[in-house]
């Protein structure tokens, strides 16, 4: 890629209360606070591991549900049980698992969804399609023991929800978009249409889903429902977001943590006369000039005691309200930019005496969950045939260490270690380190996982400093795509938990012609990246193919990219999901960039930018999200980037798009939807928006086709 050359240049809402007055409206301020990045370990994913093991069952080609053998058969995610209150043995239940102990089932239809989640016997209903309710704010009526579970991010209900009755109970609900019973009325009392409701329900786990545009509630948790725990979900889009209640009774115990509230008016959530609510690590959006204004942030009613930690609050009005016969204990939150009531007081509960936890940093709230929160592809994927069963029972590993106790010192050692045209899944385990070499995985040694094996993926690193214009040994430089540290051209490679970086110091080095500088080249077809972090400056993750007519899919997740020219690029079909892009400063501290560069074939799907995060400690309206790349000047190439869903930060210019080399990218395939954020905007000619009916043809399945990326 070229160096950069110099900088680059309300609809009305009605409000309803229930049983109580009115709370005062203010007016939001200017947001203060950017988003905090900080290299965690973890963006909200189910766990290490979290991926499945072999299924001896197919999806029928019908659609028709389909089975496993026996319970044993289960995908691993299946076993995973419920945390907070929905994890405490009560009323006869031992914690939350759902329906680890029946079958599984996979379902595409409406028919086949109600058969099993109605059932008596346990079952695990893998959702792999999206099933529109008929009528439209049907719920379907959940049996105790079950786990619904979205296939990946396939998993939709559209335009109705779920009803857990009394004496319903251990049930998941989980990894599903609920979506789209709205009936044009926003303060509507006549459709009573949920996403989840329960009526007496308990021990119940409701973890990464997106719940947006109902008629009613996204989650009613009603009359005495009590065990239950809301983890991790995306909610958005709708005014009486999440009720708590219902009854005159202290019977629910209930706990609410690290969810993302945005776009939401009212019920953020109300609680009322609840034993024991626990809020932790949840963000609560409001951005300034949107249509719906928030009323009201959390509110402890009745006679509720909560306990309210390291939650973030952003241009909320009346953030955190309570009934004078309430409890709220805070501690540790942070408020920007709201206003209106922000109140504590009375005595509440310590959450230890019921069940362990340890909470994230309250700065580290926004872009953990913004990245983390709602439906993961790598959960609820099938594996579908027996060779893929037989590949992941025959993996094999090698350890790396530095200090000699692994079986090779250098991460290189090990890939030349895996035997050629190797039939079955080599993971190299790579203990703690920063490890100074480059790496190459050549293409007749398919099916590696480069694994760190740390607590964090900063523990592992691998790193060098070639770039473009650096002298070869031999003779030569070694240009653009030769500089990457680590270069993978080998189909369904993995990487995980790790950091791969170049450190080329531009400033010690203006005298050498070429600085770009590859961090990670990938030129491979089902290339996974969950949870690692590529760091570089310009040219940081290159996302190529083997050949101009070779497919290339690349699914990077859970992950931080950080850059400042053209640091995305290549004519691989690559989406970045539910991660972190952190723009940074040139080598002499100016403020300039490009995110994406693709050089996308005309035939092919270029570079999607999902439900993520673009931050960076740089100057306001100094970066483009991308410009046109025509590798070579060819011009029978149609660059893409499509970015959507995601949280622009002020850095992003108003004019987001760029040409480059000639050509002009309104020639091209650019475009964005639904963003948010200081540096997102309207439509215009020079910022074109998808329709919602153009952006169902570019969701994440329309880029990875088939391939369905698992752990």
């Amino acid at each position: 890629m070229s160096e950069l050359r110099g900088k680059a240049t309300v609809r009305p809402r009605h409000r309803h209360h229930r049983r109580r007055t009115a709370l005062t409206v203010g007016i939001p301020l200017a947001l203060t606070a950017a988003v905090t990045t900080t290299y965690g370990t973890g963006l909200g994913v189910f766990g290490e591991g979290a991926g499945q093991t072999a299924s001896a069952a197919t999806t029928a080609a019908t659609g028709t549900a389909t089975t496993t053998a026996t319970a044993a058969a289960a995908p691993a995610w299946a076993a995973d049980t419920a945390d907070g209150f929905a994890s405490v043995s009560a009323l006869g239940q031992n914690g939350t698992y759902g329906g680890r102990d029946g079958r599984t089932v996979t379902v595409k239809t409406l028919a086949d969804l109600e058969k099993y989640a109605t059932a008596e016997e346990p079952y695990v209903i893998v959702v792999a399609a999206a099933i529109t309710m008929n009528p439209v704010g049907k719920e379907i009526k959940v049996r105790s023991d079950k786990t619904i579970v979205g296939r990946g991010t396939s998993g939709q209900i559209v335009g109705g929800g779920f009803f857990l009755g009394t004496g319903v109970h251990n049930v998941i609900i989980r990894n599903l978009t609920i979506r789209d019973s709205y009936q044009g009325v926003w303060n509507d009392k006549d459709h009573d249409f949920d996403a989840v409701q329960m009526d007496g329900a308990h021990h119940v786990w409701i973890d990464h889903n997106d719940l947006r545009h109902m008629a009613d509630g996204l989650i009613d948790v009603r009359k005495d429902s009590t065990n239950v725990t809301v983890s991790w979900n995306r909610f958005s889009d709708n005014n009486k977001t999440f009720g708590i209640g219902w009854t005159e009774n202290l019977v629910t115990d209930i706990t609410i943590h690290h969810n993302w509230f945005r776009e939401t008016e009212q019920r953020n959530p109300s609680t009322d006369n609840a034993a024991h609510a626990h809020l932790y690590n949840n963000f609560l959006q409001d951005d300034p000039g949107t249509t719906i204004k928030s009323s009201y942030g959390n509110y402890s009613r009745g006679n509720t005691k909560m306990v309210l930690e390291n939650s973030y609050f952003q241009g909320m009005n009346n953030p955190v309200t309570k009934d004078s016969t309430a409890a709220i204990v805070q501690r540790g939150n942070t408020f920007s930019g709201t206003s209106g009531r922000n109140e504590s007081g009375g005595t509440a509960f310590d959450p230890r005496s019921f069940y362990g936890y340890t909470p994230d940093r309250t700065a580290d709230v926004p872009a953990l969950l913004t990245a983390g929160t709602g439906p993961r592809t790598t959960i609820g994927t099938a594996i579908g045939t027996a060779t893929a069963a037989s590949t992941r029972a025959a993996a094999a590993t090698l350890t790396v260490a530095k200090d000699g106790s692994g079986q090779y010192t250098t991460v290189q050692a090990a890939v030349d270690a895996v035997p050629a045209n190797n039939p079955s899944r080599v993971v190299i385990s790579v203990k703690p380190g920063t490890y100074r070499e480059t790496v190459k995985v050549p293409a007749n040694k398919p099916h590696v996982t480069i694994q760190g094996a740390g607590a964090s993926r900063k523990d592992t690193v691998i790193v060098f400093n070639n770039a473009a214009g650096t002298a070869k040994p031999g003779g030569g430089t070694y240009g653009t795509s030769g500089s990457a540290t680590v270069a993978v051209e080998a189909d369904d490679f993995q990487a995980r938990n790790l950091t791969v970086s170049n450190d080329f110091d531009e400033a010690r080095n203006q005298g050498l012609s070429g600085h770009q500088a590859v961090a990670l080249r990938t030129a491979a077809d089902q290339v996974l990246l969950d949870g690692i972090i590529v760091d570089g400056d310009q040219d940081t993750l290159l996302l190529d193919t083997a050949a101009k007519d070779r497919l290339g899919r690349v699914y990077v997740t859970n992950s931080y990219v950080s850059g400042n020219v053209d640091f995305v690029f290549g004519r691989a079909t690559a989406v970045i999901d539910q991660s972190v892009i952190t723009l940074k400063k040139r080598w002499d501290g100016t403020s300039a960039g490009y995110i994406t560069a693709p050089s996308t074939a005309a035939d092919r799907k270029g570079i999607l930018i999902n439900r993520s995060v673009v931050n960076g400690d740089v100057s306001a309206g100094s970066f483009f999200l991308g410009r046109n790349w025509h590798a070579g000047g060819d011009a029978t190439l149609r660059p893409q980037t499509t970015v959507r869903n995601s949280t622009l930060s002020a850095a992003v210019r108003s004019t987001p798009w760029s040409d480059m080399g000639g050509f002009s990218w309104k020639n091209d395939r650019f475009a964005e939807y639904r963003n948010t954020g200081p540096g997102s905007g309207a439509a215009s000619g020079d910022r074109p928006q998808l329709t919602d009916a153009q952006a169902t043809g570019q969701e994440v399945a329309d880029w990875l086709g088939t391939w369905n990326p698992t752990a």
